[in-house]
């Protein structure tokens, strides 16, 4: 029995005002929210572990005050720490023994913003894939087409808020983690610039400070407001934005002036740029135009194998040393089925990196970064395609023959420099990258980046479009992005109802 039947025509910030004026109670937005998880969701297998209970105990004590005032709310199974649930990271490892002590500071934003937290989503092993088929928790599926993937790693937030379980949901970014789904799912994403939002208290900066927590939304408003909830560096922090000079909520509500904006539909990194993400980036072209900013050819540059080279192999020693973490944490060392192969063999990969292989690719990947961001900072934007092609279908991304037998060499024998060779990560790394260059070269450089959900394929599968901004000006593209959303709402798109 459906217990609001109007919930899918808010947003978070729409409800929270319901439950401020006493239209609705936290408990009945609690109670919706759980009824389409247990309807919706095994169709779409986005949520794989619920707390309702502890949702339900937190009610009492919610603030009138807060921006989400009783808003159901889902949170990442990587790196979202939620006070005795299990985190799992993607993995059967942490699944079956690591459990969070504390919350992390961004959950505690979360919680003080008023938002109730009552389950957490999929999430590929360590974020490792754009597509979220974890051995642990089993395939989520893209609400708008069950074939194709939400992408990843944040595929089970997307497809919960796509599917109407959430209007928003935590998610992180550390290649193209929050903008990859919300193309795929037809939502809202933006990832923040570096030191934006809270790291810790425990824990590093993520993948060498290239990945940044934030959310999927379905409106711009939302993502917004939950950032100036949440945003500010912890005391002692490697990165940290600049303060914003007022509230994101505020530039959301702001035109944005006659803005002069650079825009690729190059490869970059990429091999290859399907037609239709091509034509989805010429359309938004006119779009600006049409709405009177100046927009104009900009070609960055980045040599795609060096870039691939050097970013998987921090992204290997990264991954052995959140195993590493993990075992220390638990106890005891990981048993063969407690990891993935691909995770297992990224991680025997990290064990034969050398201190100084790790500090060259950092700076590499540095001097990449500021070259980058120096061509795209001539203009106040920089718009490409967000994927390589419209989402693909369920496994498109799984190792091929020769990939397996190479992922059971790295775990068996001990290769030492061969598995770490260029040619090797490359081939493993190859067409991941292919199908998530864009996003990338934003994490590196720290620069804050959207995907702002503009387009549908002829299949009907959402295609969004990228927009980067300068490093700490967030408040450019949510006044952007208010206005595209204004002139070409997409809020009551919604995927089928099957």
């Amino acid at each position: 029995m459906t217990v609001f039947s109007e919930y899918e025509n808010y947003d978070a910030l729409g409800l929270a005002e319901l439950v401020r004026k006493g239209s609705v109670s936290p408990d009945m937005l609690l109670d919706e929210a759980i009824r389409r998880v247990e309807t919706l969701n095994p169709s779409i297998n986005a949520v794989i572990a619920r707390f309702d209970a502890t949702a339900r105990q937190s009610l009492p004590s919610l603030s009138a005050e807060a921006p989400f005032y009783g808003v159901p709310f889902l949170i990442k199974d990587l790196l979202a720490d939620y006070a005795g649930q299990a985190m799992g990271s993607g993995s059967n490892f942490g699944r079956r023994y690591i459990v969070s002590k504390a919350d992390s500071a961004l959950v505690q934003r979360h919680k003080a913003a008023g938002l109730v937290i009552f389950g957490k989503t999929a999430t590929p092993e360590f974020g490792l894939t754009p597509f979220t088929e974890p051995v642990a928790t089993g395939i989520t599926r893209n609400p708008w087409n069950t074939s194709r993937t939400p992408g990843g790693s944040s595929g089970g937030s997307a497809a919960a808020v796509a599917a109407g379980i959430v209007p928003m949901a935590s998610a992180g970014d550390g290649g193209g983690s929050i903008r990859a789904p919300a193309s795929s799912c037809g939502l809202f994403g933006l990832k923040p610039s570096r030191g934006r939002n809270p790291v810790g208290p425990d824990g590093g900066d993520h993948w060498f400070g290239f990945a940044q927590e934030h959310a999927v939304t379905r409106s711009v408003r939302d993502s917004a407001a939950l950032l100036d909830a949440t945003q500010g560096a912890l005391p002692g922090a490697w990165f940290a934005a600049p303060p914003p000079a007022r509230p994101f909520l505020e530039e959301a509500r702001t035109a944005p002036g006659k803005l002069r904006i650079g825009y690729s539909v190059q490869p970059i990194i990429s091999r290859l740029l399907h037609p239709e993400c091509r034509a989805t980036v010429e359309h938004t072209v006119k779009r600006l135009q049409d709405l009177g900013h100046v927009v104009s050819p900009c070609e960055p540059y980045i040599d795609s194998e060096d870039f691939i080279f050097h970013y998987a192999r921090l992204l290997a020693a990264d991954t052995a040393a959140s195993i590493r973490e993990m075992e220390q944490l638990a106890g005891r060392k990981a048993a063969e089925d407690d990891f993935e192969p691909r995770t297992r063999a990224m991680a025997s990969i990290g064990r034969a990196i050398n201190s100084e292989e790790v500090v060259e690719s950092c700076w590499a990947l540095q001097k990449m970064a500021r070259a980058y961001a120096d061509t795209i900072g001539r203009f106040d934007v920089f718009v490409s395609a967000a994927l390589g092609e419209p989402p693909i279908v369920i496994g498109g991304l799984a190792p091929k023959l020769s990939q397996r037998v190479a992922l059971r060499l790295a775990n068996s024998l001990p290769l030492g420099s061969i598995s770490k060779r260029r040619e090797f990560l490359l081939s493993q790394g190859r067409e991941i990258f292919d199908y998530t260059a864009y996003t990338m070269p934003a994490n590196i450089a720290g620069l804050p980046s959207m995907s702002v959900p503009l387009d549908w394929s002829v299949d009907g599968l959402p295609i969004g479009t990228l927009f980067t901004g300068r490093f700490g000006d967030e408040a450019t593209l949510f006044r952007l992005a208010a206005q595209l959303e204004q002139a070409f709402p997409w809020f009551d798109k919604r995927p089928p109802r099957r």
